[in-house]
Parts: structure tokens; C-alpha cells; sequence
């Protein structure tokens, strides 16, 4: 057995043995398989697809390469969230200490930013002396502590994962299903979880561009998970337009922090609720989706979410005092504004034209080596349905350098639509299977 020779067979649309994928992902990883024959395979994945058995057979030996968190310590029920990838997806930051708030316990394993999506751990590592990096024992007692921990995968937990995440982020084989299945339960699962609620993005914005793709997705998420014993549910949300106004590590640390006081954007509040609701309702500590949204606007609207945030944030060594005073937030060095190009209403604001305008700023990444800058972004001061004129100011720039903000206006201002009615804004909520 050869790395070549499973490479032709998976090319060739031949459906592979669990001892040929255990060959790739357990080789790729104790360095058998070199990083070029890996590229190859998931190139190869992505054209060929996989069946429902090589899923889950992926799956599982991508969990198996590590340890799996040993989480009976914690008592009450762990249930964690997972979001496929948006532009400006700050949920987590709101989620988990939402259901935290109500008694859920909340492990959660997260990563980095891909492609023109944001990571949540970039978010948060934004936050001045906030860590990410703890040792599974660690990451438990945070849990039974606090409630809820958001970590990055430690060298024991799912590092197969840990290499394949990376190197799909720079190969262009991010949008592939079977991978994305595998990546986000062998990481799920190595956490220990009760149960699990899914956020598949669908839209311009997310790696999933149209409505029946993230749906496949979306089944293929919960049929895996629930063949390897894990309960889970997918909530498919909005992303042609990017989520919240702000666009950018710490600028979406700040707008999570206003949702958490009781304000923030209307969108980034009514998804955040819904999924903390199902959270709660998995975890059995409703008797339906009615109380369980009950529980959690209760636990948002009377400070309990944003008391559980500022112990996670001391718990995992942050400045709690960004809470209030978001100037302790990076800031960038210029901003610039950016003007309306037509006039009436704002119709649309292209997330993915968003997006790569942010990680052209340093807000993401194009290389698995490069890091990210945490202040700079793109603020959305005209969401859709904003009446405007020609001139008026509709976003913000916040770049490093004056030139770098210049750059960036151009593919900002192409992001916005503009119509003479004032369009219908409707739930980023389109469906969910369980």
C-alpha cells in the first residue's frame, strides 16, 4: 500500500478501504504521507466526493489519531456549537455564555480563520492577554468552572485535523463535504460532547453558495454524527449578506460584547438566540423549542450571558475590562470612509466581496503561516434597507496604514446594491434538520 496508488484509486472515483484511508490520514500525520501526496488526496476527495462509509470512516480515524477528552468530571449536560464559516460570525462569543447562563455546559474545541471567513479563536485572542491554548485537562476544569471554555485543538485531541485544516485552507479544498464533515466531528467528538447544534452558512459569504449544497451538507452532518453516536441538529442560516455590521477580529469582539449588553444588530441577536435555544433543548433542560427560546432571551436580557463571559474571559487569562471600555480593544492606525455609489435603498452587501476585502486588510489569512492583525476590518454603517444618497458614507475601512485603507475602498464600495424600494429584511433562519 502506497500513497500513490490510494491517490489514482480516489481520483479514479474508486471508494476507499478504512486501512487505505487510515494509510493517508494516520500517515499524514506521523509524516509517512508528505505534505504534497496529502494536497493531492484532498484534491482528489474534493472532485470524487465519498460515500456515506468513507465519511464516516474518515471521521472516525481523524478522532482516533488523538486522545478523546475525558469530560465525566464535568457534571450536567455538555453541548457545544459549530458554525461552517461566515463573514462576520461572532456567534460563539454570544452563544456559549447564553447557554452557559442556563446550565448547559459548553466545550469548545474551535479554529482559526478560512479562507475569507473569520476564526473564532482569532476573535478572541484579539482580547489583550486572552489565551486559547490550554491542555485537555485544563480545558475541563475551565468547563466545570466556569460553564463553558473555548480552546484550540491541543497536539492530543483530533491533530489530524489539526494538519488537514490547515493545509485545505491554502489548496483550495475548503468547499468539499466530506472533509468539512470529517474536520468538524473529529473535533466535535475528541470534546467529549452529549450533543451537538449545528450552524451551516449558506450564501455568497460561506463556503456552502447555494441553498442545495449546504442542505447536503447540513444531512450529511447530522447522518454522520448520529452514526457515531453523537445527537445533532443543523440550523442552515443566512450568509449572502456578512452577519452584524462589524467585519474584523476585535471590531466583531466589540459588537459581541454589545449583544451581550442588550444591544447590537438585530440579525446577530434573533440567530444567536436560536441556536443558544436549541442548545438548551438538546441538552434537556427544556420541554420544548418555545421554552427553551424563553431561557435563553431571559439569560441574555438580564446580564446572566454577560456575567459568564466575564469569567470565561478572566478564566482564560483576558482583560475583562474591554467589556467596558471597548477602547482597550486593538484599534487600527486609519480608517477611511467609504461612500454610496447610488442612491435610494442599500439592497445587498455581497459578504464574499466583504470578506476578501477584510483578509486583504491582515483580518485573515492566505497562507497557513501568516498571522492576522486584530485590528483592522471592514464596519458596515448602512446595512440593507438603509435609505441613503449618492455620497452618503455606508462603510468604514479600518486598515494599518492610510494606503491599505485607500485600497480597500474600491472592493468595499463594489459590495453594495442600491434600489428604489426599500427591500424586505427577513430571519438569517432558513431551515433546520434534525
Amino acid at each position: 500500500m502506497n500513497a500513490y496508488e490510494i491517490i489514482v484509486r480516489k481520483r479514479e472515483g474508486k471508494e476507499l478501504t478504512v486501512e487505505e484511508l487510515e494509510y493517508m490520514v494516520l500517515g499524514f500525520v506521523d509524516g509517512r504521507v508528505e505534505d504534497y501526496q496529502m494536497s493531492a488526496f484532498l484534491m482528489a476527495t474534493f472532485f470524487a466526493g465519498a460515500t456515506d462509509a468513507e465519511t464516516e470512516a474518515l471521521t472516525r480515524i481523524m478522532l482516533d489519531s488523538g486522545e478523546v477528552l475525558d469530560m465525566s468530571g464535568v457534571e450536567g449536560p455538555k453541548v457545544d456549537k459549530h458554525s461552517t464559516g461566515g463573514v462576520g460570525d461572532k456567534l460563539s462569543l454570544i452563544v456559549a455564555p447564553v447557554a452557559s447562563a442556563v446550565g448547559v455546559r459548553v466545550p469548545m474545541l474551535s479554529g482559526r480563520g478560512l479562507g475569507h471567513t473569520g476564526g473564532t479563536l482569532d476573535k478572541l485572542e484579539s482580547i489583550p492577554g486572552m489565551r486559547t491554548d490550554f491542555e485537555p485537562a485544563r480545558f475541563a476544569e475551565l468547563v466545570a468552572d466556569v460553564g463553558m471554555a473555548i480552546v484550540g485543538q491541543s497536539p492530543q485531541l483530533a491533530p489530524a485535523d489539526r494538519k488537514m485544516y490547515a493545509l485545505r485552507d491554502v489548496t483550495a479544498t475548503i468547499e468539499c463535504v466530506p472533509l468539512i464533515v470529517g474536520s468538524i466531528l473529529s473535533k466535535k467528538l475528541a470534546a467529549g460532547l452529549d450533543a451537538l447544534v449545528l450552524d451551516v452558512k449558506v450564501g455568497r459569504g460561506a463556503f456552502m453558495g447555494d441553498i442545495e449544497q449546504a442542505r447536503r451538507l447540513a444531512s450529511a452532518l447530522v447522518r454522520t454524527a448520529g452514526r457515531l453516536g453523537l445527537p445533532a441538529v443543523a440550523l442552515m442560516t443566512d450568509m449572502a449578506s456578512p452577519l452584524g455590521r462589524m467585519v474584523g477580529n476585535a471590531l466583531e469582539v466589540r459588537e459581541s460584547i454589545e449583544v451581550l449588553k442588550g444591544d447590537g444588530p438585530f440579525d446577530v441577536r434573533e440567530t444567536s438566540l436560536a441556536l443558544a435555544g436549541r442548545m438548551i433543548l438538546m441538552a434537556g433542560l427544556a420541554s420544548g423549542a418555545e421554552e427553551a427560546g424563553t431561557l435563553a432571551t431571559g439569560a441574555l436580557d438580564d446580564g446572566r450571558a454577560l456575567e459568564v463571559f466575564s469569567r470565561f474571559i478572566s478564566a482564560q487569562g483576558g482583560d475583562t475590562g474591554v467589556i467596558d471600555d471597548p477602547g482597550a480593544l486593538p484599534r487600527a492606525a486609519a480608517v477611511a470612509e467609504v461612500t454610496a455609489s447610488g442612491e435610494g435603498y442599500v439592497t445587498g452587501v455581497d459578504a464574499l466581496t466583504v470578506g476578501l476585502a477584510a483578509t486583504g486588510l491582515g483580518a485573515g489569512r492566505r497562507t497557513v503561516d501568516e498571522t492576522v492583525d486584530p485590528a483592522v476590518g471592514v464596519e458596515i454603517v448602512a446595512p440593507i434597507g438603509t435609505a441613503v444618497g449618492r455620497g452618503d458614507v455606508v462603510a468604514l475601512v479600518h486598515a494599518r496604514e492610510k494606503d491599505e485603507a485607500e485600497g480597500a475602498l474600491t472592493r468595499v464600495r463594489a459590495a453594495f446594491d442600491y434600489g428604489p424600494d426599500e427591500p424586505r429584511v427577513g430571519s438569517r433562519l432558513l431551515s433546520i434538520l434534525e
